[in-house]
């Protein structure tokens, strides 16, 4: 494959400014930025998350997960952007590498003046040269893999939303237009990594990853797979007792025989509720002056406020010009300041605006980028170890949640299933999309179609005998938030999680058959189990029990008989092997 060109335009190029630089660029040539009170930079985006509907893959066969777009028409766009980079003159460079070692892959990403700050919370994210290459090799011109070129603020009026993510996959190269969400950026190259793994015989997972010291001294790694809003980077961070070191938050790539190899040097985290108590070590990182912060609310003073919900008249008022340059209603965002409207005649009980109104709730998808540097104990990312546990998060919710906290699958083909189902519940984030979803492998990365990631970790699992692998729940047994305030329902806190996570590493649960799923649940009856117990109450452990003391028994066995039907149809679309539908529906 030919190496392709890292300087494709004839404009100038400020080459891999340093962080302090990006922060003034960003301050000047970016809209909607705040500095902070620590003098880190704040940037409110038209686009709350990801636009998957706006991505398209250059091709004219059906070959892939994600939509396509007709060659002749993204060569247009391509050269429609490819003007206004000449127009705009400028472009950050950013060169570096997803991965370490035999997992590094040399990328180059250019941006245009407004994009400073994704350029920034880009670089953070990205291993230098000096990381991966010898003395001699960073003499030489920089050989990158993969390409993204990234241009905000171009808006393609004849396109949906007047945006476009085109991904070149014969040229490794992505487009990114009109789009001002950091998440393109990111997942804008680990998209074209998906790829580049899967045809080298790896498989690129969405999960965390930690290194465990095990009971008999032996350190292992511990993959966590979940999809956003489902506890991935807590849990990757989180403590258990003294026997875990954080080693990646969002994606790695698994190769035979459990070889690991991961693809960022930093994290890019929720920030919605993140506090102290709860979360101490991205709190700290997140609060400090090298992070990137993307949708936090601040005060006027430039503080944090991680649980912002509802704006009053004074913070729409304070807050009017960014609100309405990244979408507000201009005549409702005045109007509310009048107090012409008032907040509960356009927000329902679960927080979710009417159409219009979304200014008037912050977003809950509010983001920071930390380097790995500001993570304490985090392990040795050049000496990982061998795979031995992989486990999925499923953040359930609603009447029907009875997902078990902590669930070991029995087999190989019963993994598979359910890393392929990757099921969980949109969170508040997701606003009136919220509710249940499936997606393979918690994989919405992967372009090429999804049943080859069933087929994929099969024959990876036939290299790795003796992995331990799990589901953990870590929304609700029986409702939501609200219920839960009302007694209706119980939430699986991180304290839980946590705890059931320990019991897992230690080997402390005694286990016992699901007669409905034929998946093993703690077995809160042993005398084993008395410890956890104490710390997560049984209806958790085997929500059973929470339904038949609340003459619910009923409701869980239709939600038994909905979930096999539902699951057993889903995989059947994706053509996965027989036996591993038998192994999740009996």
């Amino acid at each position: 494959m030919a190496t392709a060109d890292p300087r494709p335009f004839d404009v100038e190029y400020i080459e891999n400014p340093s962080q302090s630089e990006l922060r003034e660029l960003a301050m000047e040539h970016t809209p909607c930025v705040q500095r902070t009170a620590v003098g880190s930079i704040n940037k409110v985006t038209r686009n709350k998350a990801r636009m998957a509907k706006f991505t398209y893959i250059i091709d004219t066969q059906d070959r892939w997960s994600h939509q396509i777009i007709d060659p002749a028409k993204a060569r247009e766009l391509i050269e429609r952007q490819a003007k206004y980079i000449a127009d705009k003159g400028k472009l950050i460079a950013i060169d570096g590498y997803s991965g370490l070692g035999a997992g590094a892959f040399g990328t180059t990403w250019l941006y245009t003046p407004e994009g400073a700050n994704i350029a920034g919370m880009q670089q953070i994210l990205a291993f230098p040269r000096s990381a991966v290459e010898s003395d001699e090799e960073l003499k030489q011109p920089f050989k990158p893999i993969f390409r993204l070129f990234y241009t905000p603020d171009l808006f393609l009026e004849d396109m949906p939303g007047r945006q476009a993510i085109i991904v070149d996959m014969e040229n490794w190269t992505t487009y990114v237009m009109g789009a001002d969400y950091f998440g393109e950026s990111k997942k804008g190259v680990l998209r074209m990594l998906n790829h580049y793994v899967y045809n080298r015989g790896g498989l690129v997972l969405h999960a965390g990853a930690k290194a465990v010291t095990t009971t008999t001294g032996e350190k292992v790694t511990m993959t966590i797979m979940g999809l956003s809003g489902t506890g991935k980077t807590t849990t990757t961070f989180s403590k258990q007792g003294d026997v875990t070191e954080p080693i990646q938050d969002d994606m790695v790539s698994l190769w035979p025989h459990g070889a690991l190899t991961i693809t960022e040097n930093g994290c890019f985290a929720k920030t919605d509720g993140l506090s102290l108590e709860t979360e101490p070590v991205l709190y700290e990182a997140t609060i400090g002056p090298d992070a990137w912060v993307e949708n936090v609310f601040l005060e006027a003073d430039g503080s944090f406020h991680f649980t912002k919900g509802a704006l009053s008249i004074d913070d729409v008022k304070r807050l009017r010009d960014i609100l309405i340059a990244t979408g507000a209603n201009e005549t409702n965002v005045d109007k509310y300041i009048a107090g012409e409207v008032k907040i509960d005649d356009v927000v329902d009980s679960h927080g979710i605006p009417a159409d219009g109104w979304d200014f008037v709730m912050w977003t809950q998808n509010g983001r920071s980028i930390v380097p790995l540097s500001s993570i304490p104990d985090a392990a040795d990312l050049h000496n990982i170890p061998q795979v031995k546990s992989m486990g999925i998060l499923n953040r359930d919710e609603g009447y029907d949640a009875a997902t078990p906290g902590i669930i070991r699958f029995t087999s190989p083909e019963q993994a598979a299933g359910y890393f392929m189902l990757g099921e969980t519940s949109k969170t508040s984030a997701a606003g009136k999309e919220r509710g249940k979803t499936r997606s393979p492998f918690t994989q919405p990365f992967f372009p090429a179609k999804h049943g080859l990631q069933a087929k994929r970790f099969a024959e990876l699992a036939a290299t790795m005998p003796g992995v331990t692998m799990w589901l953990m729940n870590t929304g609700y047994i029986g409702g939501e938030a609200n219920d839960v305030k009302e007694g209706k329902a119980l939430n699986i806190k991180i304290r839980h999680s946590s705890a059931m996570l320990e019991a897992l590493l230690s080997e402390k649960i005694k286990w016992k058959e699901d007669p409905d799923f034929g998946y093993e649940i703690v077995d809160v009856d042993a005398p084993e189990n008395a410890e956890l117990v104490e710390q997560v109450p049984a209806e958790i452990l085997e929500p059973r029990r929470f339904y038949d003391a609340r003459d619910r028994t009923s409701d869980y066995q239709q939600w038994v008989h909905h979930m096999k039907e539902g699951r057993a149809a889903f995989l059947k679309q994706f053509n996965v092997a027989d036996t591993i539908v038998q192994a999740i529906a009996g």
